[in-house]
C-alpha cells in the first residue's frame, strides 16, 4: 500500500516523464524546409508544446514568416505527424531518474496513469520504445476522447475513472499550466517538473508542489497526503 493518503500518480509525458523535444524540433524542421521556411532552435521550440500537433505547427509556421491557412494547417499537421510517428524515439530518451521514480512508486503500491495531449497511438507506441509502458495501469492520448484533451479537466477525469481511484486520492504531476488547470478543475492535488517545456516557470503557475528532480518526487507525494 501506498505510504499516504494518495493511492495512484496520473503523469503528463513530453516534458515530465521524457525528453521528446529532440525528436520533435527534428520533424518539425523537416516540415519547414519542405516550406522553405528557416530552421528553428531547440529553445525557441520548446515552448510551443504542450497544447498538441496543430498548435505546434501553428506556432512554427507563425514564428518562421506567417502563419498559413487553416485547410492548409491541417495538412501539414497531417504531414508533420506522419513524419514524427516513423522518428518518434530516435533521440527521445526518459528524463533522469524518471524509471526509477515509477518503479518505485508502483512497488509501494501506487496505482500509474498516462494523461497527454500526445496522440494516443503515439504514445503508447513511445512508452513501448522507452521501456516504460508496463509501469501504467492506464494511458489515455490526446485524441482518445472526442474533443477532450488538457487543460479539459474530464481528460483527467476520464483517466481516473479507468484507474478507478477517486480524484482526491490522486495526485497530477506534469509541467505547465495545463496541467495545474485540468489537475484544479477535477479537483486533485498538483506537482510541478522544473525541467519541463513550459512558458511559464513551474513555479510561478499556483502548483502544490514543484520538483527539480525525480528523487524528489515520492516525498513530495508524501507531504500533499
Amino acid at each position: 500500500m501506498p505510504p499516504g493518503s494518495l493511492k495512484a500518480v496520473v503523469f503528463d509525458l513530453d516534458g515530465t516523464l521524457i525528453d521528446s523535444a529532440p525528436d520533435l524540433h527534428a520533424a518539425l524542421n523537416r516540415l519547414l524546409a519542405g516550406r522553405r521556411r528557416p530552421a528553428l532552435t531547440i529553445k525557441q521550440v520548446q515552448p510551443m508544446f504542450g497544447d498538441g500537433a496543430m498548435k505546434l505547427v501553428e506556432r512554427a509556421f507563425a514564428a518562421t514568416g506567417g502563419e498559413i491557412a487553416p485547410t492548409e494547417l491541417a495538412a501539414m499537421t497531417d504531414a508533420f505527424l506522419e513524419d514524427y510517428e516513423m522518428n518518434d524515439a530516435v533521440l527521445t530518451r526518459p528524463f533522469p531518474g524518471a524509471a526509477e521514480a515509477l518503479a518505485r512508486l508502483g512497488g509501494e503500491g501506487y496505482a500509474l496513469a498516462v494523461c497527454t495531449n500526445k496522440p494516443q497511438a503515439a504514445t503508447i507506441r513511445t512508452l513501448a520504445c522507452l521501456g516504460l509502458a508496463d509501469y501504467f495501469q492506464t494511458v489515455i492520448g490526446g485524441d482518445a476522447l472526442a474533443g477532450v484533451r488538457k487543460p479539459d479537466p474530464r481528460h483527467l477525469l476520464a483517466t481516473l475513472g479507468c484507474l478507478g481511484v477517486a480524484a482526491t486520492m490522486t495526485a497530477m504531476v506534469g509541467d505547465n499550466a495545463n496541467d495545474v488547470a485540468a489537475a484544479r478543475g477535477a479537483g486533485m492535488p498538483v506537482i510541478l517538473v522544473t525541467f519541463g517545456y513550459s512558458r511559464v516557470p513551474a513555479a510561478e503557475l499556483g502548483a502544490d508542489a514543484v520538483i527539480g528532480s525525480f528523487d524528489e518526487l515520492p516525498p513530495a507525494l508524501l507531504a500533499l497526503s
